[in-house]
Formats: C-alpha cells, structure tokens, sequence
C-alpha cells in the first residue's frame, strides 16, 4: 500500500509540474507577441512622424495606434474640420498654431517616441466622432500611455484658447514633456514699424516749418483714449490666448458673440467692448461740453440730451453683458 501511495504521490507532482509548464507557454508567447506588436506600432508612428509633424488619421488607424492597447507613448490628437465647405475658420486658426507645436517638438533635442501628434478630420474619421460623442471642432485630446483619457485630458479651448505656448503648458501637465515653442520668424511686424517709422519723419519733415499740431491737446487726447480702449477691452489678452473671434453652435448653427464665462472672451466681444465704451465716453465729452460752453441755449441743451441718451444707454448695454458673464450678478439698468 505504500508503494501504491508513493507512486500516486510521483505521479500527481508529474502532473501538476507538467500542467505549470502548459500554463506558462501561452503567457511567454503572449507576451512576446504583444512586444512584438508594441514595438511595430512604435516604429509606424516614428516613420510617420519623420514625413509630417503632425500625423493625419482616419477611423482604422486612430482605433489602431492611439486606442488599442498596447502603448507606451502618449498621443495627442486634434479633432478638426479643415476642409473648405465647413468653413471653419477657427479650425485653421487652431491648426496653424498646433503645426507650430508639433514643429517645435519634431526638431528639438529632446525628440523621442514618448509623444505624437496626431490630427483626425471629419471629413476622414466621422465615425470617430461619432464613438466619441464629439459634436464641436476644434478639439484637443490627450490619450496616455496607460488608461484611458480623463476629464483633465481634454483642452479647455474655450476657456484658455489656442496659442501653442498655451496647449506646450497643458502638454506638460499631463505627459511630463517639456516643449520649447519656437515660431518661424515674421518680418511683418518690423516692416509695420518701418512704414510708421518712415511715415511719421515724413509727415515732421514737410511740416517742419510749422510744428504746432505736435502740441495740439485733442489730437494726443485721442491718441491716448485709443490706447485706453484697446487696452481695457482686452486686446492684450486676445494677443497672449489667441482666442477664437466667436463661437458657432454646430448643433442649431447659432453664432455666439460673447463668452458665457468671467474667465474667457471672444476677440468680437473685445470689439463689441471697445465700441460701447467709445460711445460712453462720447457721452461724456459731450455732457461737459453742453455744461462748460457758452453757445446758444437751445444748443447746448440738444447736446446734454444727446449725451445723457448715449450714456444712459450704452452704460445699460456695457452692464447687461457683464451680467450675462458674471452670473448671479443682481443689478440691472434698463437692460437686462
């Protein structure tokens, strides 16, 4: 009986050995056909990336490279709609400044095969929007490496806007990568500086015998208030976010002006600000000329009215727009 029970005991160790060796088989396979895989998708994106900076995609090659596993390297991807029939010309506008990024990424030192950029086009990948219940363009994505996108993932273009500077910073929040922003050179801006340049010393010298509008008061006065409203409309902000001119809704094709956030604008509310403030300030000017001139009466009173009526309701104009951005706000005048 002893022997029978060894000899069970030899022959149960056989077998649980022989079944471990079955099970380790697959996963070593498995493992190296994954490697394998990994390793062919890295080296596709890399000869891509060498062509273009930006890789274009449809719905195979998206499902394939930046949402089947596996993946070591982290993607970000531009959903647009550049074709001319959709007529979105913030897409071109973001497109531009994105190419800007990815250029800059694709020929510095520090390139490696830990990120791509990728762009998916409507008109090329529908089906992808549609799997990501996307329904607004221009958006910007980020799929990491491990996981699935969240909510942090996704740029907030509405809020922040499109400059590469600004997608660089969100870049390096969620991936860790450094990107130093490096813009072609734009000799616009100087040959803009020379015409003025050049402008103005002609101007000084034909009028070099008579130099007295230099100390004409109303001339600098305006000089100054056109500075003052570019200024406190928020053109400097416009030029540092590079925000989209206005938003079209896609859904019912409504065409919004001004942001519903405090904590972004639309380069045509700057404008919009820029104007009503214009408008009161005429108001102003022309309350204190119908106080301070001694014309005719009847005058003077027609342009008190004038005045009051463009202060009165523009100002009403100026405070509903701010009512409309900082929500809960209580008061009104006129316009709600």
């Amino acid at each position: 009986m002893a022997c029978i029970w060894a000899k069970s005991m030899v022959n149960l160790r056989f077998l649980s050995v022989f079944f471990l060796f079955l099970l380790c088989l697959p996963t070593g396979g498995g493992q190296k056909k994954k490697e394998n895989l990994l390793s062919e998708k890295v080296d596709q994106m890399m000869e891509w990336s060498s062509r273009r900076s930006v890789i274009r995609m449809n719905g195979d090659k998206f499902r394939r490279y930046v949402k089947a596993p596996p993946r070591n390297y982290s993607v970000i991807v531009m959903f647009t709609a550049l074709q001319p029939q959709r007529q979105c010309s913030v897409c071109r506008q973001a497109n531009e400044e994105y190419q800007v990024l990815a250029n800059s990424w694709r020929y510095s030192s520090a390139f490696s095969n830990k990120l791509f950029f990728t762009v998916v086009d409507y008109d090329e990948g529908a089906d992808v929007f549609q799997q990501l219940n996307m329904n607004s363009a221009p958006t910007f994505m980020h799929f990491p490496a491990k996981g699935k996108p969240k909510r942090a993932d996704t740029f907030d273009l509405q809020r922040i806007g499109f400059a590469s500077e600004q997608l660089a910073k969100w870049i390096a929040d969620r991936t860790d990568v450094q990107i130093r922003v490096f813009r072609p050179p734009n000799y616009s801006g100087t040959i803009a500086l020379a015409l003025l340049v050049s402008l103005v010393g002609g101007l000084l010298y034909l009028r070099r015998n008579n130099l007295e509008f230099i100390y004409n008061k109303t001339g600098w006065a305006m000089a100054a208030l056109c500075v003052v409203f570019a200024m406190t409309s928020g053109q400097m902000w416009n030029h540092i976010r590079g925000p989209p001119y206005a938003h079209k809704n896609p859904q019912n094709g409504q065409v919004s002006y001004i942001h519903g956030s405090s904590q972004a604008q639309f380069v045509a509310e700057s404008h919009i600000i820029l104007l009503l403030n214009a408008a009161i300030t005429m108001g102003m000017v022309l309350l204190n000329e119908a106080a301070t001139s001694k014309g005719d009466v009847g005058k003077r009173r027609i342009i008190c009215l004038v005045g009051l009526g463009l202060v009165v309701f523009f100002f009403s104009f100026l405070l509903s727009i701010f009512r409309s951005k900082y929500h809960g706000y209580p008061y009104s005048f006129l316009i709600k």
